[in-house]
């Protein structure tokens, strides 16, 4: 029996690849820091954990959920409200097992042959991998320094245009640690509703952002109902990544095909971990503007430390991340490679995109302490 033809597509070779090179190094007791994967290092607040145990403690809680509870729907909207200044009502509220899933199924709720998904160069792979899930194909748009990572899409071709059905955006970035603008965001929205593209929000570094910038929802701008959805996750802001707490957000006509994909899929969320995602959504917001100080204290670290052993690297408007320009005559995977062999795991840029190419993204996972020793083991490479 042989596999779909599109898993031929689906390869994850370089990951792959860096798993198994990562496992040999441990084998062989070498000692690693791992800077690779966007994985939280800290757990959820005390709060989250005692909703959690105390819902998992009621014997009435396991069955099956089918559907997300009211008070979930409403403690976003009250959430959403607070934080990023968007009016929603419940209906507006689609309960994910994480955003990720979300990202891999709205184009199979979407997309038919032909049709088009514009998703960033670089960016998260799910974006590229779910056009080929659907059978539709991929417009990768680049993003880079020349254009501040924020592509200009009155540049896409006229065929292009008009057969692209959805266009997925990701602001604080994943890998790019980018932030657009309001003009930016209301740019898109323009473009949605003129060309009939369901504008997509990848917003699940919303509450990790840097130098006195505020969290910016594209739901928070005129007229953006009309054209965009949001997703967003508890993952990142409240160290639940493995919870999978997701949501999207948006007029309810753009929700429903998603809606209707999931009712095929899944039987809804765990209720206790629904419990804990509403006592998350309903605090005061003080563990969220310490977990962001948190990250930004590393970003600092890590970003001086680089520069003391010749590394000048594009400090991040937010997110967990630092997409670092490597130093001329490597590839990315050379240096990535060689990083490895000094003890530092990173990501190479091209896992994310051509556009990636010249760049490796380290992850934000570690203590202060670590993230210098990080630097120090790096130091040969600059000498």
């Amino acid at each position: 029996m042989k596999p779909s033809k599109r898993l031929k597509h689906l390869a994850t070779s370089v990951f792959t690849e860096m798993a198994e090179r990562k496992a040999q190094k441990l084998a062989s007791g070498q000692q690693l820091i791992d800077l690779s994967i966007g994985s939280p290092d800290l757990p959820p607040p005390a709060f989250i954990k005692d909703a959690l145990m105390k819902a998992v403690a009621d014997d009435t809680q396991y069955g099956y959920a089918i559907t997300s509870q009211l008070q979930f729907r409403e403690a976003v909207c009250t959430f959403y409200k607070r934080r990023y200044q968007v009016e929603l009502d419940e209906q507006e509220v689609l309960q994910l097992l994480g955003s990720q899933d979300g990202l891999s199924h709205l184009p199979l709720a979407y997309l038919d042959e032909g049709d088009v998904l514009l998703a960033p160069n670089p960016g998260y792979p799910i974006y590229a991998a779910s056009a080929e899930l659907a059978g539709a194909e991929l417009f990768a748009y680049p993003l880079n320094i020349e254009n501040q990572f924020m592509f200009d899409v009155d540049s896409l071709p006229d065929d292009i245009k008009k057969r692209a059905k959805l266009m997925i955006v990701n602001y604080p970035g994943n890998p790019t640690a980018a932030m657009a603008t309001k003009e930016y965001y209301q740019t898109l929205i323009n473009f949605g509703i003129k060309h009939d593209i369901l504008i997509v929000s990848d917003f699940a570094y919303s509450e990790l952002v840097f130098n006195d910038r505020q969290p910016l929802s594209i739901l928070s701008l005129p007229n953006a109902k009309k054209t965009a959805i949001e997703l967003n996750s508890l993952s990142k802001s409240f160290n639940l990544a493995g919870a999978r707490i997701g949501y999207a957000l948006g007029d309810p006509k753009f929700l429903k095909p998603l809606a209707t994909i999931k009712s095929h899929i899944d039987y809804g969320m765990f209720h206790p971990i629904q419990a804990a995602a509403i006592a998350a959504f309903e605090s005061d917001g003080s563990f969220l503007k310490e977990h962001n100080s948190l990250y930004e204290g590393r970003k600092n670290t890590f970003i001086s430390a680089l520069a003391k052993i010749g590394w000048d690297v594009r400090s991040p408007d937010g997110g967990m991340f630092i997409w670092a320009k490597i130093p001329e005559g490597y590839t990315s995977m050379e240096f990535t490679l060689k990083a490895l062999d000094h003890g530092v795991v990173v990501t190479p840029g091209h896992a994310f995109g051509t556009e990636g190419e010249g760049y490796i993204r380290l992850a934000l996972v570690q203590d202060h302490a670590q993230l210098i020793e990080a630097a120090t083991k790096l130091k040969p490479l600059f000498q």
